[in-house]
């Protein structure tokens, strides 16, 4: 380590980029940046190791996989105009959503001057995604029938909470409300569902072409190719549904896969579209890396109605989230074990 010069630990290191710790070690063990090390063996970021990190956040950010970031890095075009086609996509829908809501404000401006005040519904819708999508249903079992209201939909959603908290009927219901939606239960992983999958994409060159696409984007970036993966980039690619509910989105797919399935579908952009992931799994919902356009629905234990909680420490029902998650490993460990209260002991009456 050189004298004088500011060096930082990893955590420290990974607030400056904006991204967590975690992702600072993928980086290392793509050996993509290498941290200097201190005389006690820690990890350290200097000038030169901070700007090689930032570079790489910059091309996460526009949607290069970790295998297209090391490409780059060696000055190999490989991929580069796919990825670059994609971003343009996501741009252009932003600026799709940001042209109807400057729309919406010239219209109103105009009823101002004719004397018209706008009503509070049409300034709050201002603020509102111009892809938003509305639901509203009376809450199943184990709630009490109350009305819940969903306005935030966003490309990434997800549904939490602890086991017995109802949030596989919450979003059973959800489902059921939203438009043109469909669930897709734990069955996707039977051979017969499978099967299934792999007729469609035979039978559609198209929707086989932009699968096997994901798939290598994904493979590049550390997955393993497996049945369950498969089904769901078909059901994700489905153009017959508007949005899509799944229920433990993890299911068979080991930590490397998940970790690069979530940054896939963040890559997806702000415009596409919305999916709803039961989860259990913090590679797969990482508090640390939530973003402006994804949410998090929890399902309280006391059976409260289902609520919103801001990604942040000290957020209500922050705690509660973080509580709910493991990592792959626990997961797939205690996978289908149910906590049981032992049974009481009677003792012997006193005679």
């Amino acid at each position: 380590m050189q004298p004088n010069t500011r060096f930082l630990s990893p955590s420290e290191a990974a607030r400056r980029l904006g991204v967590s710790a975690k992702a600072l070690r993928l980086y290392e063990q793509r050996g993509l940046v290498a941290p200097e090390r201190t005389s006690a063996g820690w990890r350290a970021y200097g000038p030169g190791q901070m700007a090689r990190a930032a570079e790489i956040v910059a091309l996460r950010t526009l949607g290069f996989s970790l295998a297209q970031v090391a490409r780059v890095l060696q000055g190999d075009p490989q991929g580069l105009e796919q990825t670059l086609a994609a971003h343009q996509a996501a741009l252009e829908a932003q600026l799709h959503g940001l042209a109807g809501t400057v729309a919406k404000i010239r219209s109103l401006r105009g009823d101002l001057l004719q004397g018209r005040t706008p009503t509070i519904g049409e300034l709050a819708d201002l603020s509102a995604p111009a892809s938003e999508v509305r639901a509203a249903f009376e809450l199943p079992w184990p709630w009490d029938g109350e009305l819940f209201e969903l306005r935030d939909v966003r490309a990434l959603n997800y549904i939490i909470g602890p086991l017995g908290s109802g949030k596989t009927r919450f979003a059973r219901s959800l489902a059921q409300a939203l438009p043109d939606a469909v669930f897709l239960g734990l069955q996707r992983l039977e051979e017969a569902e499978v099967a299934n999958a792999k007729t469609r994409l035979h039978a559609d060159r198209q929707l086989k072409s932009r699968v096997d696409e994901a798939m290598a984007w994904l493979v590049e970036d550390g997955a393993a190719r497996s049945d369950a993966l498969l089904v769901l980039l078909a059901m994700l690619d489905d153009e017959g549904s508007s949005n899509l509910v799944v229920d433990m989105i993890e299911q068979g797919l080991d930590q490397p896969t998940q970790e690069a399935l979530i940054a896939w579908l963040r890559r997806r952009g702000p415009g596409a579209r919305p999916i709803f992931m039961l989860t259990r799994s913090s590679a797969i919902l990482d508090l640390s890396a939530v973003g402006p356009g994804e949410t998090i629905i929890l399902c309280p234990a006391n059976h409260s109605p289902p609520t919103q909680v801001a990604p942040h420490p000290g957020a209500p029902g922050y705690e509660a989230v973080a509580t709910c998650l493991a990592t792959p490993e626990v997961r797939a460990r205690t996978a289908g074990v149910i906590a049981r209260r032992p049974a009481c002991r009677l003792e012997p009456a006193m005679p």
